[in-house]
């Protein structure tokens, strides 16, 4: 069968030869690009073990602090499908070295603010800045992947993946090991040598861009039609559509601001919000090359169900990162550091599944066991309170580094089969919007339930929130037939065509593809 016979393409290349598979793709261009793309998620959770001592110290409570979580999952959300069209159209070198000059930048301004305000701004910059590093990463090995001839190969993207979420996971121990050693502004500092380390590997061993991102928009320019020549000399294919992103930001930022504060919901601004979005979706439709591919995702529902699934997941995972760990702290009297390690089952879970999840190449079952373990590990947050034995909120953190870890992979493996072959970029940067987007929703339910103070009462509220929306994705994985295991046909044979960039309906037959990421035969 096709599959099978991929499947055997792909183990013999992997057999050819003891690291012959990533010729290309050795550790000079690896360890930078290793060392960009970690600061994105590290820095995402690393902060959730020390809002405490940042709400002490500039007396504020657990609704301002959710800024800090909100401004870079915003300005991250906006930065990183911005931040890949610059690395295409500018090269991808200097786009990440830019943003290692920004992170530097953020991370002193952080160490050093002197008001609340302007910890929020460092974050804003961070988040820009760390979005850099992974889409440019993938341009410079799609690059690579060119000048030696051959696909990339699967284990070197799967560092990638590894190490954004590794880093994640390992971020709220890190966080609260700063913060208690250090004070909460080291979590700021501890930026500056990261990017310091990661920006004189990159002068010294990521090679130059030359004229690669010129050339490929010059080949996509002279193969357009002739027809197009008027409307879309302006806005060229590849160009990066600023007034999309800016519509696409503001939008953001406006319903951002009436999501912070939803105990008292500031409804006048919900006209600009629908405006904005309006303008937006006229503009996109509009566009030649949009930033936000509309047409492409109404045609396209299992992917949005796929694009929901993700933010829904994360959602949950992100009231427990931040609000588990607050909780810890404030309603059962840990410390940072001992909250940090309370939470380290989490992160150890998460990445063992993720390492799981990449082997499995089913998607329904992952899922499945996902949304499930969402829903377990909230009704056993329901029980918690300030008398809790150690080993049950061990448990709960491994309950909910499950999901973490299977959906991370699940869903991207689901995003793969379900875009367009010529669209898997914007797809696959659009569901890291998708997570923002539940981490933004995710502090603002925070703010609410928690208020000033993480108590019991808000941590169950929290837990009834995941117990509900664990079921819907348990019901919404059930449903979805794109993700029921079906006969791979055996013929036609795979071919190079360009009907390889049709949107498959079954994902669990095409996740057989991403084992040979070279071209078919």
């Amino acid at each position: 069968m096709r599959a099978e016979g991929a499947a055997a393409d792909a183990g013999s290349a992997a057999g050819a030869a003891p690291g012959g598979g990533e010729r290309g793709f050795g550790a000079r261009l690896m360890t930078p690009l290793l060392l960009g793309s970690v600061l994105n998620p590290v820095n995402s959770t690393m902060i959730a073990t020390a809002l405490v001592a940042i709400a002490r110290d500039f007396r504020v409570g657990a609704a301002d602090t959710a800024w800090l979580i909100s401004a870079m999952y915003l300005a991250s959300a906006v930065a990183q499908p911005s931040m890949g069209r610059l690395a295409d159209r500018l090269g991808p070198r200097r786009v990440f070295v830019a943003g290692l000059v920004t992170v530097l930048v953020a991370g002193l301004l952080g160490a050093l603010a002197p008001t609340f305000t302007l910890l929020i701004v460092s974050r804003v910059v961070l988040g820009i800045g760390t979005s850099a590093a992974y889409p440019a990463a993938m341009a410079m090995l799609r690059t690579e992947a060119e000048r030696v001839g051959r696909g990339t190969p699967r284990a070197v993207l799967g560092r990638l993946s590894l190490a954004a979420l590794g880093s994640a996971a390992v971020g709220p121990a890190l966080g609260g090991l700063l913060a208690a050693t250090a004070g909460w502004r080291a979590v700021f500092a501890v930026n500056v040598p990261l990017a310091l380390i990661a920006l004189a590997c990159a002068l010294a061993w990521l090679p130059a861009d030359g004229r690669t991102a010129a050339d490929r928009t010059a080949n996509r320019e002279t193969a357009g039609t002739a027809a197009c020549t008027t409307a879309r000399d302006a806005d060229r294919p590849g160009s990066l559509d600023p007034l999309g992103i800016a519509l696409f930001a503001a939008a953001l930022t406006v319903a951002m601001f009436f999501l912070l504060d939803l105990a008292h919901p500031r409804w006048p601004l919900l006209a600009p919000a629908a405006a904005l979005a309006a303008v937006l979706t006229w503009w996109q439709l509009r566009h030649p090359e949009p930033f936000l591919d509309l047409r492409m995702l109404a045609r396209n529902g299992a992917l949005l169900l796929t694009y929901l699934r993700h933010g829904l997941t994360y959602l949950v995972i992100y009231c427990v990162l931040y609000g588990y760990s607050q909780w810890l702290e404030e309603g059962h009297g840990y410390s940072a550091f001992h909250a940090g390690l309370i939470m380290l089952p989490m992160s150890g879970a998460a990445a063992v599944c993720s390492l799981a999840g990449a082997r499995t190449k089913g998607i329904r079952a992952p899922l499945t066991v996902a949304a499930a373990c969402l829903a377990v590990g909230s009704g056993v947050c329901l029980l918690l309170g300030g008398g809790t034995p150690l080993a049950l909120l061990l448990l709960a953190g491994v309950l909910f580094g499950i999901p973490q870890g299977l959906a991370s992979t699940g869903n991207q493996a689901a995003v793969y089969a379900q875009a367009p072959a010529d669209g898997i970029g914007a797809a696959a940067g659009f569901q890291r919007t998708a997570q923002y987007l539940g981490a933004i929703t995710a502090s603002s339910l925070i703010g609410l339930l928690y208020g000033q103070r993480a108590t019991d009462a808000g941590l169950h509220e929290i837990a009834v929130v995941g117990l509900v929306l664990g079921g819907l994705l348990f019901v919404l994985t059930a449903a979805d037939r794109t993700l029921r295991p079906r006969t791979v046909p055996s013929s036609p044979a795979r071919t190079a065509t360009p009907s390889r960039t049709r949107t498959s309906s079954n994902p669990e037959a095409a996740t057989h593809r991403t084992e040979d990421s070279s071209p078919l035969p």
